[in-house]
């Protein structure tokens, strides 16, 4: 191993079973039962629902995720709209904040710190 990596440890008292469903079109939806390290329920936390799906964009298909909120399965798969549809709007925000933030940057070849006067094209224009 590596002398600098940090030591990988799994939480042996943090692990889940995973189950996944899904209806073959729209996502799937993931229960995660919490166990004991030997592999046993553990009745004494909560079982955890996650959902995702893809939504589809123009630069191709964007991976969504998210959790649901949900006593079983039948609630989870009630909420799933909702929690999709809030996870997309999300996304796109998120991608439209990106795109303003690079729209707003001014980009010269060969100049790392434009307009800090060090830069290393000494303000000419490199082709």
């Amino acid at each position: 191993m590596a002398e600098n990596m940090p030591e990988i440890k799994i939480d042996a008292d943090n692990m889940y079973r995973e189950e996944s469903f899904t209806d073959l079109k729209v996502g799937s939806i993931r229960r995660l039962i919490p166990v004991t390290a030997s592999g046993d329920d553990d009745a004494s936390r909560e079982v955890h629902y996650e959902g995702s799906a893809s939504l589809m964009t123009p630069a191709g298909s964007l991976p969504l995720s998210f959790e649901l909120e949900a006593d079983d399965l039948a609630g989870a798969i009630e909420k799933f709209p909702d929690a999709v549809n809030q996870a997309a709007e999300k996304a796109i925000d998120e991608l439209k904040e990106m795109q303003r933030q690079q729209s707003q940057k001014i980009q010269v070849p060969g100049q790392e710190n434009y307009g800090g006067g060090q830069g290393g094209g000494g303000g000419r224009i490199q082709f």
